[in-house]
């Protein structure tokens, strides 16, 4: 496609027309010439905003980008409404990725009942492969917000799922053919069906209704960063058991194979959440089909500790996360 903004017959039939999920609240929506949404809220309700760039992979790039902001939505306890979308295009791209790409973030959307409700589509020079921004939209009750900051000292720490699990779908996607080399192809395929845990929005909802403190979904910098974040944003220490950190045996077999470290490699799809009873929460969630483990407690002080068996170590600030090392 030529440089510049997606011409209107491209933009209506391969963007406009993918729009198919509505909410009653949007009042302006995605359509041509349209810089802007528009919202209804109740008096007793706020909105909730964040955005999110997928830069790691080009690879189901429609599908993680949608999911990747539902998460930081679902972690303040916020209801998604919709997303604002940019898409950016490098010169190679073909109407048919646009297409695609629009595809897999209309198929999550109807999946969580999200509208698309407008943005910006171009192709540009500045790009070498696609890259989209979400910026999205939810609503809470007045006074119901959660925040990474809230966890309390005493409080249970737990982690909902899975790490790794993302980065791992990822990298069995994008080194399928290096991966088949070693594994059987059962384990690459289990692998890269990780996406299918993408979503917190279960647990979050769970979550709320049980009276969290805390939460903070894990991304770029994996559960050590998340533990770091969640820990500096809420002023306590932590005292976290390593062993007690649920993970996939797919995760720490494709781990090894590359040697990067699966605590520090991004993990969109598992939850952290602070809790006055940490074990009821595990149960609540439990009912609704959502493993979660108990890892530590909050603590006074600064000190953020990881216990492995009788070795002790402390954690430190997020690195750049070991998807890059892969890919």
């Amino acid at each position: 496609m030529k440089v510049g903004k997606i011409p209107e017959s491209v933009l209506k039939r391969s963007v406009i027309k993918q729009i198919q999920t509505k909410r009653n609240e949007v009042l302006v929506g995605a359509g041509v010439g349209e810089d802007c949404a528009a919202v209804r809220l109740a008096d007793d309700e706020m909105f909730v905003v964040s955005t999110d760039p997928i830069t790691g992979t080009a690879t189901d790039i429609g599908h993680l980008a949608i999911h990747v902001t539902m998460n930081d939505l679902a972690s303040a306890g916020a209801e998604p409404i919709g997303v604002m979308l940019t898409i950016l295009l490098p010169e190679y791209a073909q109407e048919a990725d646009l297409k695609e790409m629009m595809g897999q973030m209309e198929r999550v959307c109807a999946e969580l009942d999200v509208q698309i409700m407008g943005g910006h589509t171009e192709v540009t020079k500045a790009v070498n492969q696609p890259l989209i921004n979400v910026c999205g939209v939810g609503k809470a009750k007045v006074g119901k917000l959660v925040t990474t900051g809230g966890s309390k000292p005493g409080d249970d720490i737990l982690a909902s799922k899975w790490i790794g699990l993302e980065g791992t779908s990822i990298i069995a996607k994008e080194k399928e053919r290096e991966l088949l080399q070693r594994f059987p192809a059962e384990l690459v395929r289990t692998a890269q069906d990780f996406d299918k845990y993408l979503s917190v929005l279960p647990e979050s909802a769970v979550a709320v209704r049980s009276g969290v403190s805390a939460m903070h979904d894990v991304t770029e910098g994996g559960i050590f960063g998340a533990l770091w974040e969640l820990a500096e944003s809420s002023g306590v220490g932590l005292e976290i058991d390593l062993k007690k950190i649920p993970i996939k045996q797919e995760t720490i077999e494709i781990c090894e194979f590359f040697n990067i470290n699966p605590y520090e490699l991004i993990s969109s799809g598992c939850m952290l959440m602070s809790s006055a009873d940490g074990n009821a929460l595990a149960r609540e969630l439990a009912k609704s089909g959502i493993h979660a483990a108990v890892i530590g407690k909050a603590t006074t002080g600064n000190d953020r500790v990881l216990l492995n068996e009788e070795e002790k170590r402390f954690l430190e600030p997020p690195k750049a996360d070991e998807l890059y090392k892969v890919l």
